[in-house]
């Protein structure tokens, strides 16, 4: 890896207006648009670590451009722009920084709920199934273990938790609650539909995506696919040379940094401790094949 890549843990752009920084993005209005700029800042059991992870934010910023051409007729998304050229004069100071981590998305309302489709038995969904031999309320077979396939991708929503604690599972009738019944059923339909294409997608390519996370937002009162997609931050994707069902997987995210830190008996409270540079070289290096193996291409 390039020892003099630059690391952004933390953007300063004083010409620009910041909203708010997430736990990965640093998000800047710039009036009729937002600019979302992924940083390299890697979370992990909701702390943020000390140290960033190279060319984090880059992978995580062209894996969404790629995911959001792949479905875009299935559903339109918040894109605007994701070449530094086509921002306002006002980024032009800082184009270096933007370059490759940043994309112009229209300003959407944002859903109240997360939607998650599991295709797999993983994480939470895994440790609910051993208790109940259901995933957010909804039955699954009998002898199903750890990482098995589902007979059928499964959509279970989450409430949006602050920065700092953690988002919960709600049933399906629950997010109907908060939503309605009519966008409910569009999204969970959207949801599955893309999963479904991308799982495909990824399966040619040597890649299972487990699990994924995705975002919608209300514009002009249309429906409208925003955030990232299908990203190792937001799903768990797993090599598929390596699958064996009846235990955890590899994967191509951060789950080496969750190793680690399971395995220092972090106490998942910050400050994060600091990484050895060897799992911040191994995590940076799982970003970027996962980037290569579904685009075919480098980091730019």
């Amino acid at each position: 890896m390039n020892s003099s890549v630059k690391v952004i843990t933390e953007t300063q752009f004083p010409a620009l207006k910041l909203l708010k920084r997430g736990k990965v993005r640093d998000i800047y209005d710039l009036g009729e648009h937002l600019l979302i700029v992924a940083t390299d800042r890697l979370s992990a059991f909701d702390v943020i670590m000390p140290q960033g992870i190279p060319y984090k934010g880059k992978v995580l910023t062209q894996i969404s451009n790629f995911w959001f051409e792949q479905t875009k007729d299935v559903i339109v998304n918040h894109i605007v722009a994701t070449d530094v050229k086509d921002f306002p004069k006002t980024c032009a100071p800082y184009a270096e920084d933007l370059r490759g981590r940043s994309m112009m998305v229209k300003k959407t309302a944002p859903l109240g709920v997360e939607c998650i489709v599991r295709g797999y038995l993983s994480g939470s969904g895994w440790a609910e199934y051993q208790k109940s031999q259901t995933v957010c309320k909804i039955p699954l077979p009998a002898g199903l273990v750890e990482s098995s396939r589902l007979p059928k991708p499964i959509f279970t929503p989450s409430t949006k938790a602050e920065l700092g604690t953690h988002d919960e599972n709600i049933s399906f009738e629950e997010m109907i609650k908060i939503e309605g019944e009519e966008i409910s059923k569009k999204v969970r339909d959207v949801s599955i539909e893309i999963f479904s294409r991308a799982s495909r997608i990824a399966e040619a390519k040597g890649i299972i995506i487990a699990d994924t996370k995705m975002e919608f937002g209300r514009y002009d009162g249309k429906l409208m696919l925003i955030d990232e997609l299908l990203t190792p931050d937001s799903s768990r994707f797993w090599p598929a040379s390596k699958y064996v069902p009846g235990k955890s997987q590899e994967s191509f995210d951060k789950q080496f940094v969750r190793d680690y830190l399971t395995s220092i008996k972090f106490n998942k409270q910050p400050p994060g401790p600091t990484m050895p540079e060897e799992v911040i070289h191994k995590t940076s290096e799982l970003y970027r094949e996962a980037l290569r193996r579904l685009t075919g291409k480098e980091v730019e």
